[in-house]
Order: C-alpha cells, then structure tokens, then sequence
C-alpha cells in the first residue's frame, strides 16, 4: 500500500508561485509513475502533469511553461512547481500513483492523496 500526502498549498496573488509537495511511503517509490490532478467541488478531476518512473513528463496544454513536474526518489517525493499562478488555476491539487504511466494518465490510479487547495486571487 502507498500512502500520499500533499502539502504546499495556499492563497496567492496572480502571477505568483506555489510548490506542491507530495511525499509518498514504502520502498517501491521509484517504480511508480506520479501525477498531479486538480478538481473544483463538483467537478471531475483533470490532470494537470505526470511523470513516469523513468522521468518522462507530461503537462496539460493549459499549464504548460508555467508548471514544472519533478521527482526526488531518494525522499520519496513529486513535485509541483507552480510559476505564473492565474485564477483559473485555483482548485484543490491532488496527487496519484500507479506503477502504470497510463493509468496515472487516464486519472485511474491505484492510490491518491487527500489534496491542497490552491487559490490564486487577481
């Protein structure tokens, strides 16, 4: 079982910045392909950048060039970096693992943390 935990959320001015953490358990971390969603209350979850195991990235085109995804495996954590923040981007971040990188794509991941919320106000 994997466990995740998100942090690094907060309130920020348009423009800003924000890094979301997210620290994963157990000792298999590095076989696992990582990703970010977000999700408005009643909406679906979207994906918003992934990483394969191998470090392959990939980003929403609505993100792209302002977000940045990374991995550290030797701290079990994925990364987040948030630059250009608009209020469009204001949701509660969730991150998901799967040792599947098409399932972390496809928003079926086997495991899922509880979420931050990112407000970004204009």
């Amino acid at each position: 079982q994997v466990q995740l935990v998100e942090s690094g959320g907060g309130s920020v001015q348009a423009g800003g910045s924000l890094r979301l953490s997210c620290a994963a358990s157990g000792r298999t971390f590095s076989r696992y392909a990582m990703g970010w969603f977000r999700q408005a209350p009643g909406k679906e979850r979207e994906l918003v950048a992934a990483i394969s195991s191998g470090g392959s990235t990939y980003y929403a085109d609505s993100v792209k060039g302002r977000f940045t995804i990374s991995r550290d495996n030797t701290k079990n954590t994925v990364y987040l970096q948030m630059n250009s923040l608009k209020p469009e981007d204001t949701f509660v971040y969730y991150c998901a693992a799967d040792e599947l990188r098409s399932t972390v794509l496809g928003g079926r991941s086997s495991y899922w943390g509880q979420g931050t919320q990112v407000t970004v106000s204009s």
